[in-house]
């Protein structure tokens, strides 16, 4: 797997980017970048718990919240994936890319806060990430920026 970077400077404090990724209703707008009615059920984002990452067919990521710093570190542990409602953490398949962590750091200076995601990808879903995750991050900066 590969680590990939992605970064943005948001005009807002880290408090209200923070909320931004991860209050149900922005973090449904911000993600429908990568999927239309993506959505994600959790445990509020408590540190260990499971994470589902799902389209609204029910399909996606199932993993874990390996880290959860508030309005300032956010790691998960991507495990496997969900097709027809079961969870595969154990197929081959899974097994390329199972442990890929996907982290988010958020760093305040004068006011503005510096939002940096790095992500261990495949080659499979490499350009797709390159292409996307700059316009999500383009979307959370929006949210953000909003009075």
């Amino acid at each position: 797997m590969e680590k990939i970077n992605f970064a943005t400077t948001i005009n807002a404090p880290r408090e209200k980017v923070w909320k931004v990724l991860w209050d149900e209703a922005s973090y449904r707008d911000w993600t429908s970048v990568f999927t239309e009615g993506s959505y994600a059920k959790t445990d509020n984002w408590k540190e260990g718990s499971k994470v589902l990452f799902l389209s609204p067919d029910g399909d996606g990521m199932v993993s874990k919240v390996a880290s959860n710093k508030p309005n300032k570190f956010m790691s998960f542990e991507h495990l496997g994936v969900v097709k027809n409602g079961v969870e595969d953490k154990e197929s081959e398949s899974v097994k390329g890319w199972a442990g890929a962590k996907e982290n988010y750091t958020l760093t305040e200076e004068n006011g503005k806060t510096k939002l940096v995601v790095d992500l261990e990808s495949t080659d499979e879903f490499k350009d797709y990430f390159i292409k996307t995750f700059p316009v999500a991050l383009e979307k959370v900066k929006e949210l953000a920026e909003k009075n």
